[in-house]
């Protein structure tokens, strides 16, 4: 696992810990409040053009970048209480996705792995 990642987990626990919430960090509540932060950052979005999307004003961008840190706080300290190196299952999750969508197949399209 990148020393970035373990260093960042480690800054979570001693969060959590300074503030006695380890009592509520088990993983059903914090893959609860990484949904409920995943949906703070689609908030920012809804509504929005396809062109909108892609070119945020500066004061947008700040706040979909707090969104994205607490869907990827949330996301690290999960994968700590359950022992997964987030690195390397998205890794396995890729090699997955490239067998599932082999570019041949899956190259300018949108479809699911099961409609290709």
């Amino acid at each position: 696992m990148s020393t970035d990642i373990q260093a960042l987990q480690a800054v979570l626990r001693t969060f959590a810990s300074d503030r006695e919430w380890e009592q509520f960090h088990s993983p059903k509540n914090l893959a609860t409040a990484l949904s409920v932060e995943a949906a703070e950052l689609l908030e920012h979005f809804q509504w929005l053009t396809e062109e909108q999307s892609r070119s945020l004003p500066d004061v947008k961008r700040d706040a979909v970048a707090e969104e994205v840190a607490d869907v990827f706080l949330y996301l690290l300290q999960l994968s700590d209480k359950l022992g997964i190196d987030p690195l390397d299952a998205a890794r396995k999750k890729l090699q997955l996705n490239a067998l599932k969508y082999p570019v041949e197949r899956a190259k300018g399209t949108s479809k699911k792995y099961s409609e290709l």
